[in-house]
């Protein structure tokens, strides 16, 4: 017999009349318990355009499977990728604000823009990434790539107003362990890391994701602010 007091049965009633609440399992883990307040870092102001619109200077991976075309990063595959792999900037970064249009425009499988890490060579690929990654579309969400796997934040805000197979508008906000996300215009991301201690100063890195099947994905119009003057999200409408 089941005991109507017990933690199981109360965790239970909880989750449920969280649900009738509205409140998402997203969101559930993400209140568990305090989380600590890393301020933003200070360091030299600066806007720059990570990409120039015609070459790959300032970047680091596989070229077999990223180039330049009309204006735009492109990653593709043709045959299997056996473990994700990443166009990487080569400089390093920490509290940063960065705009780019994004587009998956063949497969369903997600992309994303990784930060806060490291190149992880010991997984088989000397251009995959350990470390923060917001991912679009097919999902959305974040990821920690080789660590705890899916963060605990809600994708359906991302799910409502992204594009599946156009070009969409994103921004990502890092301050201390704070990330913050909008998508075309609108936030959907508000989170602290409660574990700090993963945050590393660490290249951006463009997804190409493992998989067995092509796929295409697009970047472009990709500007970085260095410690950036304002907390807040820029693109919001």
């Amino acid at each position: 017999m089941r005991c109507s007091n017990c933690p199981c049965a109360l965790l239970t009633t909880l989750a449920l009349t969280l649900g009738l609440a509205g409140v998402t399992p997203g969101a559930m883990a993400q209140a568990t318990g305090p989380v600590p307040v890393v301020p933003p870092r200070s360091g030299q102001n600066e806007t720059i355009r990570l990409f120039d619109g015609t070459s790959l200077n300032g970047w680091a991976g596989h070229f077999k499977h990223w180039s330049v075309d009309n204006g735009e990063i492109v990653g593709k595959n043709t045959g299997p990728v056996p473990v994700s792999t990443y166009l990487l900037t080569e400089k390093n970064y920490t509290d940063f604000r960065l705009t780019a249009k994004v587009k998956l425009a063949e497969s369903e499988m997600h992309s994303g823009i990784a930060f806060w890490g490291r190149v992880a060579t010991e997984q088989g690929d000397p251009a995959t990434y350990a470390g923060h990654l917001v991912m679009f579309p097919s999902g959305w969400g974040m990821y920690d790539l080789y660590g705890r796997n899916s963060l605990p934040v809600d994708a359906e805000p991302a799910k409502k107003v992204g594009k599946q197979h156009d070009w969409n508008d994103l921004e990502i906000l890092a301050l201390g362990n704070r990330v913050q996300v909008a998508v075309n215009g609108v936030p959907v991301i508000d989170w602290r890391d409660p574990e700090p201690n993963r945050i590393k100063a660490g290249p951006i890195g463009l997804q190409l994701h493992a998989n067995k099947v092509p796929q295409e994905v697009r970047f472009k119009d990709l500007v970085i602010e260095t410690f950036p003057k304002e907390d807040r999200l820029l693109t919001v409408k």
